[in-house]
């Protein structure tokens, strides 16, 4: 069989074992059981032509669970308002989301220093948002081994931030200035 045949395998496998899960995610995210469901066919949508590209299988949950909060956040946003008079004017300053994605960068980038095991517990601890008796469990490791796993990532993570080329500096550096 083909490696793409292959791939195709492996994502419907992993869809089939996985799709309950994953709408019970989705129904965290929008109340509607239909747009749950709506969610979810996007995310797999989205995510299958990517599904070469995860290399660790194990976290393929935590990166449909970040498709789907994606997904929902392009929905809210696109969905139509009315406009409502107001005697006050508007901020002239726009956020333009451009800081946290310039933000979400850095952090990927700065991820790399991290040993693969450490990478996963931040992976599934923050943006996976599992419990840590959850993420023992996806990992095969105790919560007390999460837990400190954890420490030291976040330690080395903020150690690297601060200190790498990465142009962080701590919001008392910068009122000291």
């Amino acid at each position: 069989m083909t490696a793409n045949g292959a791939t195709v395998l492996e994502f419907e496998d992993y869809v089939r074992t996985r799709q309950d899960a994953l709408l019970r995610s989705a129904r965290r995210l929008v109340p509607d059981p239909i747009d749950a469901q709506d969610l979810v066919q996007t995310a797999l949508v989205r995510t299958f032509p990517r599904w070469h590209g995860i290399a660790d299988k194990a976290l393929a949950d935590a990166y449909m669970r970040r498709v789907m909060i994606n997904t929902r956040t392009e929905w809210w946003r696109s969905r139509k308002l009315e406009e409502v008079p107001s005697a006050e004017l508007p901020d002239a300053t726009v956020d333009d989301g451009a800081d946290q994605r310039a933000d979400r960068e850095m952090l990927a980038d700065a991820m790399r220093v991290l040993a693969p095991k450490q990478r996963q517990v931040v992976l599934l601890r923050h943006y996976g948002q599992l419990s840590t008796e959850e993420t023992a469990r996806a990992l095969g490791m105790t919560t007390g081994t999460v837990k400190s796993t954890l420490h030291r990532a976040l330690a080395r993570l903020r150690y690297e931030l601060e200190h790498g080329t990465y142009g962080y500096s701590r919001m008392e550096d910068v009122c000291a200035a």
